[in-house]
């Protein structure tokens, strides 16, 4: 018999996907729960299982195309007789119903709701990712980036099926765009990633010369202080292809999903924003010793988080939401802090959940796996909901200070501006100091100037003076 499987609701809202890649093809057997395809929606690639066991008979969809949630995506030629409806096999065979959205998926998890995940063999397992991976940085607020296009040329499907030593290439679906777009053979391309992943680092050191062994992938920056701005890939020595007078790309995924939700912030939520220059010296120093006495890659976005959880403490109006259907303001007993990340297909703000409970040790590795995660694809659309207040790092650009635009459903928005060495006044002479701009945006239907005031200015005291912290908890 022949059965079809439709395109999944995703949960979290999201109506329609883009068919990003089969993972299979007509006349192959495939498992029960085997990943098929990787589908796009407007938060995170999400890989699709086989709800049944049997030979792939059609494909309905071609990849780049976007498909309505109930639209059929495959065919199956099943071995067993058909079932009655409601009979126990016929239920055996169907997709399980959706798991909540609170439940935690695995890193690598196809789609859940349709069995445990099976690992087939295309993914490598991921490694806990160590404390020095990466670290988070964004545009402001959550300004839009473009998402990468779908690969859809013989070059790009070059790179998809290319082999290295007989397995197929480690890498995410950006990753491969990037390599087609630039020419490089990911068959020749060591990954430096987990498990032998191939990284955009690895594909823009192999385009320059100077292999695949780069470090950092440039999307990202460091997020330490006293370094500067971050190297962006631009300043990378890659060949410049000619540009097309005009060039048009489909509004939609990432693009489409961050524009709506920016217009619906700016234009529902009175937006105030106020700045703060300090001297963040003592953090500085703070940051080197930690670094040299626990082996730990703390960081200034280390530092600035738990501040503001400690912050948030002291002004609860500034994690809250204002529900508008009720007439109701919610304030939040917990911080789940959403963290700016640019990625390969665009601007994302995944959260840490429950990051006021983490201690400065535990809240700096979620900061490098959040950020791993985000890079790599992994995000799932259920880490990108539910956060109560964001931090955008656009100091790792070199940008001193801007005006973050809230997530919507949140209150309040920091923008850490770069740190730099600067005259500054200290203990009545001047001397070089590191200084930097905070940037908080806040919505005035929930937060008073007073309120969002003091909640600057309690962070403030703490990059400017880390045993404050002892007056405050």
């Amino acid at each position: 018999m022949t059965r079809d499987f439709a395109m999944p609701d995703l949960g979290e809202g999201l109506t329609e996907s883009e068919l990003v890649a089969w993972h299979v093809a007509v006349g192959e057997l495939v498992a029960l729960n085997q990943p098929i395809a990787e589908v796009e929606t407007a938060k995170a690639i999400v890989q699709l299982p086989s709800p049944f066991a049997g030979v792939v008979s059609q494909l309905y969809v071609e990849p780049g195309t976007t498909v309505a949630v109930g639209t059929r995506l495959v065919a199956f030629d099943l071995d067993e007789p058909a079932a009655a409806p409601g009979s126990a096999a016929s239920a055996a065979s169907a997709p399980a119903p959706a798991a909540p959205a609170a439940a935690k998926p695995e890193r690598n998890a196809v789609l859940v709701g349709y069995g445990p995940p099976v690992d087939s063999g295309n993914r490598p397992k991921r490694k806990k990712p160590s404390r020095a991976a990466a670290s988070v940085a964004a545009g402001l607020g959550a300004a839009p980036v473009i998402a990468d296009p779908v690969v859809a040329d013989p070059v790009a499907a070059k790179h998809l099926e290319a082999p290295i030593s007989g397995e197929a290439v480690r890498t995410t679906p950006p990753v491969r765009k990037l390599a087609a777009d630039l020419g490089v053979d990911l068959a020749g391309v060591t990954g430096t990633g987990d498990s032998g992943m191939i990284t955009r680092a690895d594909v823009l050191g192999a385009t320059s010369g100077a292999g695949s062994g780069a470090a950092g992938s440039g999307e990202v920056g460091s997020g330490e202080v006293g370094s500067g701005p971050a190297q962006s890939e631009a300043s990378v020595s890659v060949p410049m292809a000619p540009r097309a007078r005009e060039t048009r790309t489909p509004i939609k995924g990432v693009r489409k999903a961050t524009a709506e939700a920016m217009v619906r912030s700016a234009f529902s939520a009175p937006h105030v924003t106020e700045f703060l220059t300090i001297d963040v010296t003592p953090t500085s120093e703070l940051v080197a010793q930690l670094r040299e006495k626990t082996g730990q890659r703390v960081t200034m976005l280390s530092i600035v988080s738990k501040a503001l959880c400690i912050a948030v403490g002291r002004n609860p109006s500034l994690n809250s939401r204002w529900d508008e259907a009720a007439q109701e303001i919610v304030e939040f007993g917990h911080v789940n802090l959403g963290i700016a990340v640019a990625t390969p297909r665009g601007l994302l703000v995944p959260n840490i959940q429950d990051a006021d409970a983490l201690s400065l040790a535990e809240l700096t590795s979620a900061l490098a796996d959040l950020a791993t995660t985000a890079r790599d694809g992994l995000t799932t659309p259920g880490s990108l909901t539910g956060g109560t207040i964001s931090i955008t790092n656009v100091g790792v650009f070199g940008i001193d200070a801007g005006t973050p635009i809230l997530n919507p459903g949140e209150a309040a928005i920091l923008a850490m501006g770069a740190v730099r060495r600067t005259p500054w006044e200290f203990r009545g002479e001047i001397a070089l100091r590191d200084v930097m701009t905070l940037s908080l945006s806040f919505d005035h239907r929930l937060v008073d100037g007073e309120q969002g005031s003091r909640f600057l200015t309690d962070i403030g005291a703490i990059l400017s003076n880390p045993g404050m912290v002892l007056t405050m908890v």
